[in-house]
């Protein structure tokens, strides 16, 4: 069972309360139902430590909470936060093996005990901020069953800490120190108690002495009466007399009194010697007290020391750690100057590929539009070239036909020819024949008169021979008309359809020729966009992973 335990929490809230009033701040704080709204711990906690506890934190706590028990909760769930964080961070304690307060039984029930330790936390944050020594001031002013309750809280509350980074041994011994010169200094104060409650006792058993003197003062004034009264009055050696009856009483009351002032007497001499031995160690004790408020102050100033020194400690590691990590961080900074270096090159050059790529996927696209509409030309020209050479075959199949035609009619010419020539020479032995007959006739003619002469002609060429004669004439006549006009006529027609179908076939082989060149030419084209869009792909896939490497 902890001292506090058997003081009970109760005392404690009791107590903790009256030293929340030393703050004096606005929120009421004299009875428990007040401090659970959070608002007056909040305040406090401002006065203890406004660089950290600032007035944005404390606007987090809602001051009109009424009697909603949910808005009480969170209050105290901020502020309870708030303490473990301010130890943790500023303070660089940890609270282990602490019973942490039921905030619910605070907010909803006015829990007693609960708010106690709450108040204890908070009496920690006091007697170890920076403020401290005006705290433990104030606590040192307060009343000695408030102040020992107090101690008590913070005895407590001091075992239960620890430093959250392991300091040097010098630390542990110091605070180790301290806390064996704290309990010390437990041990004076209740020391100093006893010895102030027994000086208490012996001037209480002074003052009864001094009552006894002056009772037996008055006993002695009383009988020196008596004596006198005695004088005066009848023999006391009577003793059957009044006054020989008040004589033996007297003096026997006398010489019980002269007893009891012998007794008390050596009594007197007792506590003399005893008062000036309690004086002796009184003044030890009070040479022990000094002593000790000496040790108390010195261990104050060696836990400042040691809380400097923690802090220069905590600041000194830190500041080696961020040294080491600033150590890592330059070196890492100079790889890194050195990879941004290679990589800015790398960027360059890849800036510059990029730039040539897009100009080649420009091109490319220009290209590609041009290769489409070559493929669109060469589809034309292809279905063009597919009609052309159908024409192509038709025309050299009408070109095959009229040759035939044109070979048929040469022969049926050369035929015509030759009966042509067969006429001429029959013409001309019917000439001869003629002739014949006309010399015939003239070499008769002088024989007879003309009449007789043209009978005779007419007789020798019969009838048969003149139609004859007269229907190859004739025909002759037509076949030569007719010759040269067919002849003519096919012959400039053959030739015009020849010349055509001869420029047609020269034009489409020229423009066949033609669209097999531009069709290489696309082709290559496309086989180069193809090559260097497959390039830019692998350049922009090997940047990409660098670039990730580099951000």
């Amino acid at each position: 069972m902890s001292a506090l335990e058997a003081l009970g929490r109760g005392q404690l809230c009791d107590s903790l309360l009256t030293w929340i009033q030393t703050f004096a701040v606005e929120a009421p704080c004299s009875a428990v139902d007040e401090m659970t709204s959070g608002v007056a711990m909040a305040q406090v906690l401002q006065k203890i430590d406004g660089m950290y506890f600032t007035d944005a934190w404390i606007s987090r706590i809602k001051p009109d909470v009424g009697d909603n028990w949910r808005l009480k909760i969170s209050n105290l769930k901020k502020i309870l936060k708030g303490i473990l964080d301010y130890n943790h961070e500023v303070l660089g304690q940890q609270i282990n093996d602490f019973t942490l307060p039921d905030i619910s039984l605070i907010a909803e029930h006015s829990d007693a005990a609960e708010l106690g330790r709450m108040l204890q936390l908070i009496l920690g944050c006091a007697v170890n901020c920076e403020q401290k020594q005006e705290y433990i001031q104030t606590i040192m002013m307060m009343e000695e069953s408030v102040q020992h309750v107090v101690m008590t809280a913070i005895q407590e509350l001091m075992s239960k800490e620890s430093p959250v980074s392991s300091g040097s041994d010098s630390f542990v011994d110091l605070d180790r120190q301290l806390k064996k010169t704290v309990e010390d200094l437990n041990d004076a104060l209740a020391t100093k108690e006893e010895i102030a409650q027994r000086c208490h006792e012996l001037d209480m058993q002074v003052r009864t002495r001094l009552q006894s003197r002056e009772e037996k003062s008055s006993l002695l004034a009383e009988n020196q009466v008596l004596m006198e009264r005695l004088n005066q009055s009848d023999s006391i050696e009577d003793l059957n007399s009044p006054a020989g009856r008040r004589h033996l009483q007297l003096q026997t009351q006398l010489e019980q009194l002269q007893e009891e002032t012998f007794r008390l007497e050596a009594a007197k001499d007792d506590y003399r010697i005893r008062c000036e031995e309690l004086e002796k160690e009184l003044m030890e004790v009070r040479g022990q007290n000094e002593e000790l408020t000496s040790l108390a102050e010195e261990a104050q100033s060696l836990k400042d020391e040691m809380d400097v020194l923690r802090h220069s400690s905590d600041k000194v590691s830190k500041l080696e750690a961020q040294v080491e990590v600033y150590k890592k961080k330059l070196e890492d900074l100079g790889d890194l100057r050195r990879q941004v270096k290679l990589l800015e090159e790398k960027n360059t050059s890849y800036m510059q590929n990029t730039v040539t790529l897009e100009e080649d996927l420009r091109k490319a696209n220009a290209a590609r539009g041009q290769l489409e509409t070559y493929k669109r030309q060469v589809v034309e020209l292809q279905n063009k070239l597919s009609e052309e050479s159908k024409k192509a075959d038709k025309m050299e199949f009408e070109y095959k036909r009229v040759k035939e035609k044109v070979d048929s009619l040469q022969k049926e010419k050369d035929r015509l020819r030759t009966e042509r020539d067969s006429l001429k020479e029959t013409i001309e032995e019917l000439r001869c024949v003629k002739a014949q007959e006309s010399q015939l006739t003239s070499g008769l003619v002088p024989l007879g008169s003309n009449e007789p002469s043209d009978s005779l002609a007419a007789e020798i060429v019969t009838p048969e021979i003149r139609e004859r004669l007269i229907r190859l004439q004739h025909e002759n006549k037509m076949l030569k008309l007719a010759q040269e006009g067919s002849d003519n006529e096919q012959i400039a027609l053959l030739q015009s359809l020849l010349e055509d179908a001869n420029s047609r076939k020269n034009e489409l082989e020229t423009e066949n020729r033609q669209v097999n060149q531009r069709l290489l030419q696309g082709q290559s084209q496309v086989e180069e966009l193809q090559k260097s869009l497959q390039e830019h792909g692998s350049k922009a896939d090997d940047v990409s992973p660098k670039k990730a490497y580099s951000e």
